[in-house]
């Protein structure tokens, strides 16, 4: 028989959402994240896992008494394609429901601001993703997408790159795709992993530094990604440090960019192998890339090993203008860089060290992300989770038939 329930949007989304995030969970943890009594708590739990959504997961430890039994996600209730775009390269992988990556994840050469057709791609290479893994498309709740450009989450638009002037690049995803998608800034995005699988469970002020082909910055503030009056907040690359007149990407000149990323690093170092520097680091069809020099530096070659310092030490001069500003808890040190691993902080910290006042310093540490190369994977697929909807559930005259067994 079919047992009916009154629909209630948000008990419901407020508990997948907290489970999400935490994995398994009690009664009384899943009431204390949604500021919701211990009663209507435990109906809503019982509701969804007649609908398939939560399972029971064994008994916790207790302090006295009865143990209180934990719950999770039903993994394979629903599926989520989570895309990272940056700005040459687009990472695509399937997530379950309880935010494990089910596929391999699948790197492709996307070069979105030269491409004759970026958005006619991507769009094939999500199609594909889905049709290999053999999951019918019915079963995904939806797509999360981060990229770089300026993003207003609200109206679906990046203003930098994918857009045009008649089409609202979310508008046009979930159209082609039939599936809803949510998008939102790279450096936004890995913040969100970061507050919600990260740092930002014990920390709530938190700057999240994205070393990529730019220099990116995800803010989290009293517990909640920042994201200022326009939504652009965090365009740490195009602070003006320097006074080499170097053109920078936006347009302007000395831009932090031009001294501290990823692009530049890999310029310096094909400029130097030219003039006879001597290093391991082998260039190929003239080029030299990221990857080989973060490889080099990481066997101990000194000048693989000098490009990754003197990067780290512009970003640890930006990043003392954040302190002094902003006066976080946490500086935390992530993006397609980070495999660089500990390379980067002690010259993070000494440039700290020069020009911050020393009572900002002390209370303010700076860490290396743990959640690795990915983490721009993972907070695209927190944004499906994030943004959960009506349409999730199986909806008629506003309530939810859940299937019950005789």
């Amino acid at each position: 028989m079919d047992k009916e329930i009154s629909f209630n949007s948000n008990n419901y989304f407020n508990i997948l959402q907290s489970l999400y995030f935490n994995n398994i969970l009690s009664i009384l943890d899943i009431s204390r994240l949604t500021n919701s009594s211990v009663p209507t708590t435990t109906k809503n739990v019982q509701e969804l896992i007649l609908g398939g959504y939560i399972t029971e997961k064994g008994t916790g430890n207790s302090n006295g008494g009865r143990k209180p039994a934990l719950y999770s996600l039903v993994k394979n209730k629903t599926f989520i394609v989570s895309v990272a775009i940056d700005q040459f390269y687009t990472k695509l992988v399937i997530a379950d429901f309880q935010g494990n990556f089910i596929t391999q994840v699948v790197e492709i050469e996307l070069d979105i601001k030269n491409d004759s057709s970026p958005v006619e791609k991507l769009i094939h290479h999500i199609n594909t993703i889905i049709t290999v893994s053999g999951i019918n498309k019915t079963s995904f709740s939806g797509v999360g997408i981060s990229m770089p450009g300026f993003i207003d989450v609200e109206k679906g638009i990046n203003y930098s790159f994918l857009s045009s002037r008649n089409t609202r690049l979310r508008e046009r995803l979930s159209l082609e795709l039939d599936l809803p998608v949510y998008i939102d800034n790279d450096s936004s995005a890995i913040a969100l992993a970061e507050l919600k699988f990260g740092r930002g469970k014990v920390n709530k002020e938190i700057m999240v530094v994205n070393i990529g082909w730019g220099i990116g910055l995800g803010m989290i503030v009293k517990g909640e990604i920042f994201r200022g009056f326009s939504g652009f907040a965090g365009e740490l690359s195009h602070i003006p440090l320097f006074n080499n007149n170097k053109l920078c990407s936006c347009g302007k000149r000395g831009c932090l960019e031009t001294e501290a990323s990823l692009i530049t690093l890999e310029d310096n170092a094909i400029d130097a192998i030219e003039k006879g520097q001597i290093t391991s680091i082998v260039p190929q069809n003239n080029k030299v890339t990221i990857a080989s020099i973060i490889d080099e530096a990481l066997k101990g070659d000194s000048y693989a090993i000098k490009l990754i310092s003197e990067s780290a030490y512009h970003i640890g001069r930006a990043v003392a203008v954040l302190i002094h500003l902003v006066n976080p808890q946490t500086i935390v040190l992530g993006g397609k860089g980070i495999r660089a691993g500990k390379l980067w902080l002690a010259p993070v910290q000494q440039a700290l060290n020069e020009f911050c006042i020393p009572t900002l310093i002390n209370n303010t540490e700076v860490v290396l992300s743990q959640l690795g190369c990915e983490a721009q994977l993972i907070g695209s697929a927190a944004l499906v989770i994030e943004n959960l909807d009506k349409s999730f559930f199986k909806i008629e005259n506003q309530s939810i038939e859940f299937t019950k067994s005789n």
